[in-house]
């Protein structure tokens, strides 16, 4: 979570690779989903919020990680918010959990 809050904004492509997809996923996204509403300059460039990040990680979540299509993954959202979110991060965390675990192994691996 301290990456999230690290910054003010973010670039598309910052988020794109925080969270694991591509730029244009998430401008597709933009068009799908009202809670994902990037701020832009008067060139159109994207500055994404912390709360944008967020968004963007439970729609990851339900759209990559459950699979469910954009009419379900909306209507998950709509009924419940706050659930989804706290789901979503704690996939996250156990990700992040795997990955260091993953990488003692590997390292342990090299020692012998």
């Amino acid at each position: 979570m301290e990456q999230i809050t690290s910054k003010r904004y973010y670039k598309i492509s910052e988020v794109a690779e925080m969270i694991g997809v591509a730029a244009s996923t998430l401008r597709f996204w933009e068009t799908q989903f009202p809670i994902l509403k990037p701020r832009r300059n008067d060139r159109g460039t994207r500055f994404y919020t912390p709360t944008d990040l967020e968004n963007a990680r439970m729609i990851k979540f339900l759209v990559h990680d459950k699979g469910l299509k954009i009419e379900a993954a909306l209507e998950q959202i709509k009924i419940s918010r706050d659930g989804v979110s706290r789901k979503a991060e704690a996939l996250n965390r156990l990700t992040q959990v795997r990955d260091k675990i993953q990488g003692l192994i590997t390292s342990l691996h090299k020692l012998r």
